[in-house]
């Protein structure tokens, strides 16, 4: 995460506490990089300089104006005036941290094998709120290359307990003990 992204993110979350929109700008900025996401012309085109500022805060504010809240708009408005709405997505990632602590939220990202069913799903997300003692968001990814059994990351921590790592393990333990 950039500076840029911390310190701007970090003041849009101290804003929006304040006036208790914290779920709704939460809500509103994720669909915003979500569609930033899908259309990155949008971003060079918020920073092409072949277009003054104003221009840009116009385009900016005929797609986003009265579909956002105010706040949110105003906030792009200020990155676009910095030349530095390339930078929404690392306030996105500040937001959430500072909203996830606030709110005693966890996101977990378990990487398996195969799809998880439910149960699989309701069990581990059970015992990490029970570990953890934090409501836990969790997403899944799917990895054929960890062979079986699940990494967590969270955090930025990873906890590997794939078959994969186990194998390695003991594949370095072999090749350490000497004949």
């Amino acid at each position: 995460m950039t500076e840029t992204g911390k310190a701007y993110g970090g003041a849009l979350f101290l804003l929006a506490r304040e006036e208790g929109q914290e779920q709704t700008i939460l809500e509103h900025l994720t669909g915003v990089c979500a569609l930033l996401d899908e259309n990155p012309d949008y971003i060079r085109l918020m920073e092409a300089p072949t277009l003054n500022r104003q221009k840009r805060i116009d385009i900016l504010s005929e797609t986003f104006g009265g579909r956002v809240h105010e706040y949110l708009h105003n906030f792009m408005c200020i990155l676009v005036e910095n030349g530095t709405f390339r930078q929404l997505p690392d306030c996105l990632e500040e937001y959430r941290r500072r909203y996830d602590l606030l709110h005693g939220i966890i996101r977990v990202t378990a990487v398996t094998a195969v799809p998880m069913d439910e149960t699989q799903l309701a069990a581990l997300r059970g015992k990490l709120a029970a570990q953890t003692g934090r409501q836990v968001e969790l997403s899944t990814r799917v990895d054929p290359s960890t062979m079986g059994g699940v990494v967590l990351e969270m955090e930025g921590k990873r906890i590997d307990g794939s078959v994969r790592a186990r194998l390695e393990a003991i594949r370095s333990e072999l090749l350490s003990v000497k004949a």
